[in-house]
């Protein structure tokens, strides 16, 4: 079992060119960001985006400088992650997923045993770039391919070093037909040490 960093594998050599920030925000160890986010989407997005949170993807509210918690730690060979949203009213969202490495310089995020989205990575001018490749439906050992037009276009997320500690980061889902259909942003700064994620709290897990 290789303790590489996920990110580590998926880039390879481009590892080496991301700055001290991003590097310590995808450490092998368990580890936690702290920050804040701004989540928006068109009005007409809140009942597809209310169907989606049911089944584990995205938030499905609004806000600026909304505070989060995005803790991480390594099973094996997958990562969890746990996105812990707190609203001015009380109201939290627990945003889950997994990462697997899918060779090359792609990863793929599940957001449940049968969800996720492949993305390619890599690292330009010390930032990190994903591009969506397609979504995937898993069925056992065999990942069916799904285009991205037919579930939430195309996904990019964008991240670059603020500094030697912090880190900001910019996730896009853009439509061809619909324009930008959900955006969140936000900056984080990481610490290691999280302690484990909770299994009792419905967390995702691949132990095939």
């Amino acid at each position: 079992m290789t303790t590489l960093p996920l990110m580590q594998q998926v880039l390879g050599d481009q590892w080496e060119q991301l700055p001290p920030a991003l590097q310590k925000h995808y450490q092998y160890g368990d580890n936690t960001d702290t920050g804040t986010l701004d989540i928006d989407y068109p009005g007409f997005m809140q009942r597809y985006l209310s169907i989606m949170r049911r089944l584990g993807a995205l938030i499905n509210r609004r806000g600026k400088h909304i505070p989060t918690t995005v803790r991480k730690q390594m099973r094996k060979d997958t990562q969890h992650w746990e996105r812990s949203i707190l609203f001015p009213d009380g109201d939290s969202i627990l945003f889950k997923s997994y990462w697997k490495y899918a060779g090359g310089n792609e990863l793929i995020e599940y957001i449940n045993a049968f969800l996720g989205l492949r993305m390619a990575v890599h690292v330009k001018d010390g930032h990190l770039y994903y591009e969506g490749r397609h979504y995937v439906l898993k069925l056992g050992s065999v990942l069916l391919p799904i285009p991205e037009w037919l579930v939430l276009g195309h996904a990019t997320i964008e991240e670059k070093a603020v500094g030697n500690e912090c880190f900001r980061m910019d996730f896009r889902l853009h439509h061809p037909l619909f324009g930008q259909l959900f955006r969140y942003t936000g900056e984080f700064h990481t610490t290691e040490a999280a302690g484990r994620l909770d299994p009792d709290r419905g967390e995702n897990t691949d132990n095939r």
